[in-house]
């Protein structure tokens, strides 16, 4: 099951070319660019491992690509994502956000029924990663 999670998720898999452009857009727009990973891509785990630093003022798109190459290098088995952030007023979000690597198998998510008081019966959304420790979800 493909992790279909910010922008181009519906795409192929963006190439190093595809990311550099993307990459440029956001600084060419003034957002700081970053990279991201994790073992746990559930849609609320908002807050995903930070690889490096935050590249603000920086011009080139190439620096982008070097570190989601680096980082590929060290954790290539898990996702990767890059993402923009504008910290212009009114904005102070992020704008752009989109997975460049993928765990070789995606086990994908199952749905959790809890029944409650009465006959309440709650849903929740489980990620089958979970099923194993932190660092060894993907072999």
């Amino acid at each position: 099951m493909k992790l279909m999670q910010g922008q181009f998720s519906f795409l192929p898999d963006l190439s190093d070319d595809d990311i550099r452009v993307q990459a440029q857009y956001a600084i060419d727009n003034g957002w700081a660019v970053s990279v991201e990973y994790t073992d746990d891509p559930h849609p609320r785990n908002t807050y995903w491992e930070m690889w490096g630093h935050p590249m603000f003022d920086n011009p080139d798109a190439a620096a982008v690509v070097y570190e989601v190459n680096a980082c590929r290098k060290e954790h290539g088995s898990t996702y990767i994502r890059v993402i923009a952030f504008d910290s212009s007023p009114g904005w102070e979000s992020i704008r752009m956000s989109f997975i460049v690597n993928r765990p070789e198998v995606e086990p994908g998510f199952r749905v959790v029924r809890q029944e409650g008081e009465g006959r309440t019966v709650r849903y929740t959304i489980e990620s089958y990663a979970m099923r194993e420790p932190e660092g060894s979800r993907y072999a």
